[in-house]
């Protein structure tokens, strides 16, 4: 396997393992390794697209990873429940 080959494998894989944690109920969207692990793997696909200049790909996986990285930053910001004591 080449590097891209091997970045985009690892890239592809986060984005599987969090799509199908999601549909198994094992992690909700509103959790933050989510929107985290969508973003990393779809900004290493996207790296691996570059790199075999594969545009198309560049496009949705960049979208994807960018998309991701404001979801994960609502959830970081939003204010926390005050918890009932």
């Amino acid at each position: 396997m080449l590097g891209a080959d091997l970045i985009g494998a690892a890239g592809v894989a986060l984005l599987l393992g969090a799509f199908a944690a999601n549909l198994l109920g094992l992690v909700a969207k509103e959790n933050l390794a989510y929107p985290s692990a969508n973003f990393v793997g779809a900004s290493l696909a996207t790296y691996a697209s570059w790199l075999i200049a594969y545009m198309p790909f560049v496009v949705l996986e960049g979208v994807w990873a960018c998309v991701s990285l404001v979801a994960a930053l609502r959830l970081i910001r939003r204010p926390r429940a005050a918890s009932s004591a």
